[in-house]
């Protein structure tokens, strides 16, 4: 049996990315998985699907969904990756092509804690973390680090990064030398996040609200029970909201579901 005629283009480089392209591939559904970086294609795995790889802004996604005919548009890209889900969403209005958003469910309001502070930005990150010891522990990427640098003056970064070329080269042009880079991949258990703070011995530990798939409890609890203080930057508000907003794995096998009836 062939695979469908159709034309679905997948954002992300996550592992939100990898489950749904493997209900398409279950579907024999063709689509193209589009991907800013190489470790983005490597997480991909043996999904079925094309790869893009490279970013891309408004104009060439639209060039794109025109060139290619796509239809349907997923974007599964990283919950933080607001700029390029403001130009995904805008190449879709322009395109005229039907856009729906998957965004793991949010853990942020199963927890409170005095040591626990939410806050909605970098800046606002800095000044509460600002408030406690010299010691930070980053575990919010590479992408912010130089911006955190800037509003942590004098405190001692710990930066907990992937284990790329790429990355640790940006952590060093930084000044970050080899007691406080932490290069590995996660998730992370609660026992290994613990370990990590006996080890690192944070006076806080800033973080995102990553949902239960980016471990987001894991983090926090162990760092809460010994006494860490803990500052979470919340998720930018959605682009896409009602049906077409996904926060499960059943979400998305119904949307697919509804979308091969639409195309009959």
């Amino acid at each position: 049996m062939a695979p469908a005629e159709s034309s679905v283009l997948v954002f992300g480089g996550t592992s939100d990315a990898r489950f749904i392209c493997q209900i398409l591939d279950d579907q024999r559904i063709s689509y193209t998985l589009s991907v800013a970086t190489a470790v983005g294609e490597a997480l991909a795995g043996d999904i079925r699907g094309k790869i893009r790889v490279g970013r891309i802004d408004s104009d060439g996604i639209a060039d794109w969904l025109a060139s290619h005919g796509v239809n349907w548009v997923i974007d599964a890209s990283h919950p933080y990756a607001e700029l390029l889900s403001q130009n995904i969403t805008r190449a879709c209005e322009t395109v005229g092509v039907t856009l729906s958003r998957y965004q793991r469910r949010s853990e942020l309001n199963d927890l409170e804690h005095p040591l626990l502070h939410k806050v909605a930005s970098l800046q606002e990150a800095c000044a509460v973390a600002s408030q406690f010891g010299p010691r930070v522990l980053l575990t919010t990427g590479s992408k912010e680090l130089a911006a955190y640098q800037q509003g942590l003056p004098g405190k001692t970064l710990l930066a907990r990064v992937l284990p790329t070329s790429e990355v640790i080269a940006e952590c060093e042009a930084l000044g970050l030398g080899v007691d406080n880079i932490i290069a590995m991949r996660g998730p992370f258990t609660a026992q290994f996040n613990a370990a990590t703070y006996e080890f690192c011995s944070p006076d806080v530990v800033i973080t995102k609200e990553s949902g239960a798939e980016g471990g987001y409890l894991d983090k926090v609890n162990p760092a809460l029970e010994r006494g860490i203080s803990c500052v979470v930057v919340t998720r930018p508000q959605p682009q896409v909201f009602g049906p077409e907003l996904l926060e499960s794995r059943e979400d998305v096998s119904r949307r697919v579901t509804r979308w091969l009836q639409e195309r009959k």
